[in-house]
């Protein structure tokens, strides 16, 4: 069976705004930066609290004007402009408080470090009138897109499992605010895979889940999980990440599988593999009957999760901006639900399993 013509790019707008772009770490350098260049979206101006590596990274990039103080930046930033707040979640409260009121606004996930930041910062937005998306860009990664379309072709049938498995190591020492921090694989990595399920398959009625620390990584919290999903029990759906296996690239590995009761499609997720090198991102499917024995087929993709996936919410919020998309996607309200997950995961962790007992004899 052939695959139907499989969309792995959303729409741009008619006409990009400028962007203003407030953080300089390495999420900005590395994807936020080179996609906008990718997709042709002009950066008007740079802001970072640490004004040399903002004006590295604007030299780096060609972007002539780096701001110095975010006072400033309100004053004179382009009136059409749209903010990719960039910054740790503890700082983007601040962010939106100097932010021009009805300013059109991405911020980065997680949308605060919990769910009391996160009502936060949604009464932010609302007190200010300001429109915000949330940088949950693995939805829109071309592998994800490809996936996402076959599953909603009806290619493999209704969906009745998805998996994802990560195993390989993530140098969490790069991020050194992390250190010290109460929560880090859920909120800052598997968010993603929350987000991603409830594209799919909706919102769960309940969370099973357990975070757990490394001993090589005594300063992180939980970055190692397994979540289960409840989506009732026709559906399993299971959420497994090991970001300490040190043991070379042979036995890494990093998919997300759907099976249906005629089929199945899964990927790989090729930046997580030997990080920060990866290698390329896969999607292949398999439709009962097509063939005997069952045969996988590859599809052709047209780029990377980093960095293709950070243009697409842009581009999102400047049609919505524009007038010719309805919907911000992903919305604060998919921030806010995808939290509400993690906030499960953390407490069904905290509150742990059912203790054991030994059935007595006689």
């Amino acid at each position: 069976m052939k695959a139907p013509d499989i969309a792995q790019v959303v729409p741009m707008p008619i006409k990009p705004r400028p962007i203003v772009v407030i953080g300089a770490g390495g999420i900005v350098r590395d994807a936020h930066l080179p996609a906008y260049e990718k997709a042709g979206f002009p950066v008007a101006g740079l802001f970072d609290l640490d004004p040399a590596r903002a004006s590295a990274l604007a030299t780096e990039f060609g972007i002539h004007t780096v701001y110095r103080g975010l006072d400033r930046l309100a004053l004179v930033a382009p009136a059409d402009a749209i903010f990719d707040v960039a910054v740790p979640p503890d700082a983007i409260v601040p962010v939106l408080e100097h932010l021009p009121a009805g300013a059109f606004a991405l911020v980065q996930k997680p949308l605060g470090r919990d769910a009391r930041e996160a009502a936060a910062i949604a009464a932010v937005c609302q007190r200010r009138g300001l429109t915000v998306g949330v940088n949950l860009q693995l939805r829109f990664a071309p592998c994800v897109m490809g996936a996402r379309q076959i599953i909603a072709s009806g290619m493999i049938g209704e969906v009745h499992d998805m998996e994802v498995r990560v195993t390989g190591y993530m140098p969490w020492h790069l991020w050194t605010f992390l250190e010290g921090a109460p929560r880090v694989g859920v909120l800052y990595h598997s968010v993603q895979y929350l987000d991603l399920a409830r594209c799919i398959l909706g919102d769960p009625s309940a969370i099973i889940g357990r975070v757990s620390r490394h001993p090589a990584a005594p300063n992180l919290a939980d970055t190692r999980c397994q979540l289960m999903l409840d989506y009732g029990p026709g559906i399993r759906v299971s959420v497994c990440a090991n970001h300490g296996h040190r043991f070379g690239r042979r036995h890494q590995e990093s998919f997300i599988k759907w099976e249906g009761t005629s089929g199945a499609v899964r990927l790989k997720l090729g930046m997580l593999v030997n990080y920060p090198d990866g290698e390329p991102d896969e999607l292949e499917y398999c439709v009962l009957g097509d063939g005997d024995p069952p045969r996988w087929r590859r599809v052709r993709l047209v780029g990377q999760w980093f960095p293709d996936a950070f243009s697409a919410p842009m581009a999102n919020l400047m049609r919505h901006a524009e007038g010719s998309e309805a919907l911000v996607s992903p919305s604060l309200e998919d921030g806010l639900r995808a939290m509400g997950m993690v906030e499960a995961v953390y407490e069904s962790s905290a509150l742990g399993g059912v203790p054991r007992s030994v059935p007595r004899i006689g």
